[in-house]
Formats: C-alpha cells, sequence, structure tokens
C-alpha cells in the first residue's frame, strides 16, 4: 500500500496527468478562459471557476480510469455525472459570498455597489491598455486566486476536503461525507497540512509571479483532490 504522504499525493497526480497530456492540458486552457468572467461578472464568474475546479475532479478520474482499466464510460458522460453536484457546489458557494458581499456593503453604506456583484464590466482600456502580458494576467486572474482560496475556506469551515469526492463517487450524502472525510482529514493530518501549504503558497505565488498558472493550479488542485481521495478511501 502507497504511503498517504502530500509528496506521494503530489507525484501520483503528476503521472496521472502525464497518462492523458492533451486531455489535461485542454481542460486547463478551457478553465482559463472560464476564469477571466469574472472581470465582466463576479457571481458568474464565481459560478464558473468553482464548477469548472470540481468538474475536473470527474476528469480526474476519468483519466485514471481509461488509462488503467479501459472503461467504456465516454468523457462527455464523465463530465455529465460530475455537473449536478459541481454546479450545486457552486451556487452554494455563489450565496455565500453574496450574502459576505452585501453584509460588507451595508456596513460601508455603499449599497449601489451591490450590483456590481452580478455585472461590472471591467475589461476596459484603462486595464489592458500599454500593459504587459504579466500585468494583464495578474490583473484578469486576481479574483480566481481569491476564488480558488474562498473555497478552501468553505470547505475547511462546512465541509472537509474529502467530502465532494466522496459524495460525487460513493453517493455520500453531505452529513456522512463530512463525517468520513474529518476522520480521514484527523488520520491524515500530517498530509492535509502540507496539502493545504502546498495550495495556499501556489496560490500566492502565482498571483504575484506567474499568475499564467492560474489555471493550471486549479486543475493541479482538482488532480490532487481526486489523488488524495482515492489513495485514502479506495486504497486496496
Amino acid at each position: 500500500m502507497t504511503p498517504v504522504t502530500f509528496g506521494n499525493w503530489l507525484k501520483q497526480s503528476l503521472v496521472l496527468i502525464s497518462r492523458a497530456p492533451l486531455l489535461w492540458t485542454g481542460c486547463t486552457l478551457f478553465i482559463g478562459l472560464l476564469l477571466g468572467i469574472e472581470r465582466v461578472s463576479l457571481a458568474l464568474g464565481i459560478f464558473l471557476a468553482v464548477t469548472g475546479l470540481f468538474v475536473g475532479v470527474g476528469v480526474a478520474k476519468y483519466i485514471d480510469m481509461k488509462s488503467s482499466t479501459g472503461t467504456s464510460l465516454s468523457f462527455y458522460r464523465a463530465i455529465a455525472k460530475s455537473l449536478p453536484l459541481a454546479i450545486l457546489a457552486a451556487v452554494s458557494l455563489v450565496i455565500c459570498w453574496f450574502v459576505f458581499r452585501v453584509t460588507a456593503n451595508i456596513y460601508s453604506g455603499e449599497l449601489y455597489k451591490i450590483g456590481y456583484f452580478f455585472f461590472d464590466w471591467e475589461l476596459t482600456t484603462e486595464h489592458l491598455n500599454n500593459k504587459s502580458t504579466h500585468q494583464i494576467a495578474g490583473w484578469l486572474y486576481l479574483p480566481a486566486m481569491i476564488t480558488l482560496l474562498f473555497i478552501l475556506l468553505m470547505l475547511t469551515t462546512f465541509a472537509n476536503w474529502f467530502s465532494y469526492p466522496l459524495m460525487l463517487f460513493k453517493d455520500y450524502s453531505w452529513s456522512q461525507a463530512k463525517q468520513q472525510g474529518n476522520q480521514a482529514s484527523v488520520k491524515n493530518q500530517a498530509a492535509m497540512y502540507k496539502l493545504l501549504a502546498f495550495i495556499f503558497a501556489a496560490t500566492f505565488i502565482g498571483a504575484g509571479i506567474i499568475p499564467l498558472l492560474t489555471p493550471v493550479l486549479y486543475m493541479l488542485v482538482s488532480t490532487l483532490m481526486y489523488v488524495s481521495y482515492k489513495t485514502v478511501f479506495e486504497a486496496a
């Protein structure tokens, strides 16, 4: 049995990516397009970012099954199976973010900004002209980086790292997934701390140094979520 460590999770994730590099890269590029929408509509952008992240978990399982067992499940069926739960999670996070934003706007007396949550066109010459690719990417993907941190915050507060794959692959209820996931997180505490530290560090590095890697980080997080789940809950 493979030891449960963050290093092994990361290694297995990279191996999984190498099994279908074109598919994984294609999904990464597609997510990159979705993440930029937050500069037009924060609500829609958050919804698409969260949906893309969680659907990516299903894509990782599809790659694993296709390369190891030769599953007859089509890629589109794999996406369709992941979508309902991913959409539910995305809607929940959009609502949470909206509540926080409304509260902040009411407290600051800026009620007119509430509507900006749904539509605020920021793709203007002010932000795009005379800027380097690095500057534009940093500005474009900054909300996506914040969204990723918000997802992790909500997961650790109201669920846990393993909740989504447990609900998706084992049909657990939210309470069952939370209970089983919490037990697994405590049992593998060292690996979990290193995993979360890695994601936080990568997020800040991506936001400040290499923002173009933001879509890569999203797909890597999806892959890590599947690999860690498989190691803990599906190990032989």
